[in-house]
Formats: structure tokens, C-alpha cells, sequence
């Protein structure tokens, strides 16, 4: 983001008192703290936000620093003896004011010194959040417990105490001219490929926007092309579990300030298909569980459009079929129908998004008896309709990704449509349409049907099943790891 040339630090304690007042309306707003105090002789500044501080470390700070002068009395060395009393871990100096303000706004203390060209900045940032807990949209049985939270310290902190590795880097940046929204890209030097690593940063900071207050989904479509793609080119996580377990397979991971959510990077269309469950099962479980995810998500996005064709063209259903029905096609077309039946669940999703709590059981029951029921019996919607809509808005719930289970969803409206207007050779065409353009897009730089176009046939095997750990020794290719193994391939080489 091109900024003008930053001004420097003034020696003179008035005019950083006259910049501070013009810059950032110390006085007028009662959320920025200000403190003056004379320390040898000295007037230090201090600056800080209500709010983003943790005010016990500022009070002690203070007692510190005001203790000084009854045992200090070298006066020409005030801002080096300053320097030593400051007790914190992370204090460092910076010499323009943009930098000192920036510093003020994320939640850090700016102290400056009559008569030194330079301000002290101390990380004493607290932000306001909550514990983390477990993400309703990734529950497991078995597991942890613990999920991402608004808190982009926090998320580092819940990554790095899976991986205590020293090789893993968190770098941050600020995205937004006037949110200065901290983003952090996290990846393990000796496994993240050294492009990658730098083609995400340069995309993040190529960012020139006024703030990123949605966050994630902001810096999403900033660093990613298909803008318009219904598909999630990236995938979101609320579990450290999960992003943890993508760092050690060489992903970059992107944190993103007041967003519970994290950005694995890069993603494939598989990758959005795995859910943590599947790893905290035996095996044998785990491929089941899979089967039967991947099972829901085929009939999320074909049951309905194959169903209409047989209801379009008789003549192909087998007669052991024909009992699916529909048996009595009611008032208004099939596909209408259907169509209908889609967007009322659409409605009552959402309304179950925006109803309170204590209200969700009257409205299932408004759902099922005042609409699903009447409108069968008023010959609005057929019976076997409503079965199979439910069928394929269970399959989309069952998705693991949200993202996908809606672009899914926008998927099947469009071969409906299709096999609606040609029939069976609207279903073919529009399949081979769906395929083809799955194969054509990447998802950062990445094709996003691998491992199946192109076909990788151990990693294809290896999503197909859930193989034990022990028995998956290599990273996938398409990460372009430095190191493709996780481990020794023969666990005693070292001892020869």
C-alpha cells in the first residue's frame, strides 16, 4: 500500500504533544489515554487506547517510571535509564510518528522523552474477546475442545502450542489504510515452499483498500482471482487442531484480527471434503465416516436433478424403480416444485441464522407442520419432493466446509435447470459443463481437483481412505514441500 513519506520524531516534547492532538484527537476522544509526568527533569508522554491495554501492567509501568527520581540522578542519560526501567518483555523503539501511532492504535503503549528523537513502544495490548471454544461448525466427538477466536494473539498462541517448533514463523502485517488490520501468515521455514511463502505475501501486501472490517473474507477476495466462482477457492478452520495439521503438511496459514476463523492456503476441492472426525476415529471408522460424507455430498448436488429426469423421461427409469415415485405430480410442475421446495429451505435456514435460541423449536415446528404438511395437502408440493429435498439439504449439512455445501447447492440449481429445459442431454452436457470447468480453475496458483485431474494415484488412495498415520510418511506434492517426508522412512536408519 503506497504511503507518503513518514515525518520523524520530533526531540521537543511540544510538538509531539501538538501532532498527537491534530493526528489523533488526543483530548476529544475519551478512549485514547494520554499521561504527562517529569522524570529527570524530563517530560515523558505517555500514549495508549482505553480498552486494548492491559491497565494493570500501565499502573505499574507508571510506579516505575515515577520511582526514578529517588534513585536516579544522571540526568543526561535519562531516555537510556528510561529504557532499562521499562519492565516488559517486548520494548522496542521506533523514529516516525506513523509508526508510533500505529503502534497506538493495535493496542500498544507509545512513550516518548523530552529531548529524544525516538519513542519507546511497549506490547501491553489486551484485547476484549472470549475463551476459546469448540466451533459449532466443526464438532467432533472426540477431541479438543478448544477453537480460534477474535483474538489474532490468541489463535497464534493456541497454533504454537501444538507445534513448538522453531522453525515455525508467524509474520505480521497490516492490511486497510485506516483499519490497519493486523493479518499474520504463519508456515514452517523448513516445509512451506519459499514461493508460495512469498507469492502470499506480496499478494497481501498488494491490499489497498480503506479497512478490512469483515475481515477474512475481505483479504480473501483481495489475494485470490475467480472472484465470481460460487466454489470456496480457500478453506476456512475455527480449529487449531486442523490448522496445525495443514502446517505440518507445508500450508500457509493466514490469521486474520477479529476473526475466529483462520485461511489454509492453498486449498483443493478434496481438502474441503475432510472434517477432523474422520482423524479421531480408528481407520477403518474414519474411511467409513468419509464414505458416507462423500455419499450425502454426491446426493447434495445430483439426487435432485436425477430424480427429475426419470419423473421427465418414464421411459428410463427401470420398472424395479418405479416406485420413487412421483405418484401424483399435483397443481404445479415437478421442477417448480422442486424449486419451491429449495428456496423454502433457503428461507428457513436463514431464519434459523436471525431466530433467537428459545424460539428455534417453534420455528422447526412451523417448518414441518404449517408449511411441509399443508402444502401437501393443499397439492402445492408432492410428497416424494419433500423427501428428496430433505434428502439433498441433509447431504449439504453434512459437508463439511459451509462454503461448499451453498455453492454446492448453487451447482444443483443449475443442472436442474438444465436437465429442466433438454432433459437427459441437459444432464449430460450440464455435468460434463460442471466437470470441465472444476478442472480448468486453480485455487491459488493450485489445480483444484487434485489429486484427480492431474491424477496422483497415492494421494488419491490416501483421501479415499483414512490409512493410519504411521503408514503416511510423505506430504502432499502439490504444496510443493522441501521436505516430502513427515518422517524416516526406516524408523532405526539413524542408529546404524
Amino acid at each position: 500500500m503506497q504511503k507518503s513519506k513518514s515525518k520523524p520524531i520530533s526531540p521537543k516534547i511540544e510538538e509531539v504533544t501538538r501532532y498527537m492532538k491534530e493526528r489523533v484527537g488526543v483530548g476529544k476522544s475519551y478512549d485514547f489515554g494520554y499521561r504527562e509526568v517529569v522524570i529527570l527533569k524530563r517530560k515523558v508522554q505517555l500514549y495508549y487506547v482505553n480498552g486494548l491495554v492491559e491497565s494493570s501492567i500501565v499502573v505499574r509501568m507508571m510506579q516505575e517510571l515515577v520511582n526514578l527520581a529517588d534513585h536516579e540522578f544522571e540526568y543526561k542519560k535519562a531516555p537510556e535509564i528510561i529504557e532499562n526501567r521499562l519492565i516488559h518483555e517486548q520494548v522496542e523503539k521506533v523514529k516516525t510518528y506513523d509508526e508510533a501511532v500505529d503502534q497506538v492504535l493495535s493496542g500498544l503503549i507509545a512513550i516518548f522523552v523530552d529531548g529524544y528523537d525516538q519513542a519507546f513502544i511497549i506490547d501491553v495490548r489486551h484485547y476484549p474477546g472470549r475463551s476459546p471454544e469448540e466451533p459449532d461448525t466443526e464438532r467432533v466427538i472426540r477431541g479438543a475442545r478448544d477453537g480460534f477466536t477474535e483474538n489474532i494473539v490468541e489463535n497464534t498462541g493456541l497454533t504454537r502450542r501444538r507445534i513448538r517448533d522453531e522453525r515455525l514463523r508467524h509474520e505480521m502485517f497490516k492490511v486497510g489504510e485506516r483499519s490497519k488490520t493486523d493479518v499474520c501468515i504463519g508456515y514452517l521455514q523448513d516445509v512451506a515452499d519459499n514461493d508460495f511463502v512469498s507469492y502470499a505475501k506480496e499478494r497481501i501486501q498488494s491490499i489497498e483498500v480503506a479497512g478490512v472490517p469483515m475481515a477474512d473474507k475481505t483479504v480473501e477476495e483481495f489475494i485470490l482471482g475467480h472472484k465470481w466462482s460460487p466454489l470456496p477457492m480457500v478453506r476456512y478452520t475455527e480449529r487449531p487442531d486442523v490448522a496445525a495439521s495443514h502446517l505440518m503438511d507445508g500450508h500457509v496459514i493466514l490469521y486474520i484480527d477479529t476473526s475466529p476463523s483462520v485461511i489454509i492456503l492453498p486449498t483443493t476441492f478434496f481438502n474441503c471434503l475432510e472434517h477432523a472426525e474422520e482423524y479421531r476415529q480408528s481407520p477403518l471408522i474414519g474411511t467409513y465416516i468419509r464414505w458416507t460424507r462423500l455419499l450425502a455430498v454426491m446426493l447434495s448436488i445430483f439426487l435432485l436433478p436425477f430424480w427429475l429426469l426419470f419423473t421427465l423421461e418414464p421411459a428410463m427409469l427401470p420398472d424395479e424403480l418405479a416406485f420413487i415415485g412421483p405418484n401424483k405430480e399435483g397443481n404445479i410442475p415437478i421442477v417448480l416444485q422442486i424449486l419451491m421446495a429449495g428456496i423454502g429451505v433457503e428461507f428457513m435456514r436463514m431464519a434459523a441464522v436471525h431466530t433467537p435460541t428459545p424460539l428455534a423449536t417453534a420455528l422447526g415446528l412451523i417448518a414441518a407442520v404449517l408449511i411441509g404438511d399443508i402444502a401437501i395437502q393443499v397439492g402445492m408440493l408432492s410428497s416424494e419432493v419433500i423427501l428428496y429435498v430433505a434428502i439433498a439439504t441433509i447431504g449439504s449439512y453434512v459437508t463439511p466446509s459451509y462454503e461448499l455445501s451453498v455453492a454446492n447447492k448453487m451447482l444443483m440449481f443449475f443442472l436442474l435447470i438444465v436437465t429442466a429445459i433438454f432433459k437427459a442431454d441437459g444432464f449430460v452436457v450440464g455435468t460434463l459443463i460442471l466437470l470441465l470447468y472444476l478442472i480448468s480453475i486453480k485455487a491459488f496458483r493450485t489445480p483444484y481437483l487434485w489429486p484427480f485431474i492431474p491424477f496422483d494415484a497415492r494421494a488419491m488412495a490416501r483421501f479415499l481412505m483414512r490409512y493410519p498415520v504411521p503408514y503416511v510418511n510423505s506430504r502432499p506434492n502439490y504444496v510443493h514441500p522441501k521436505n516430502i517426508y513427515t518422517q524416516p522412512l526406516k524408523t532405526n536408519s539413524r542408529n546404524k
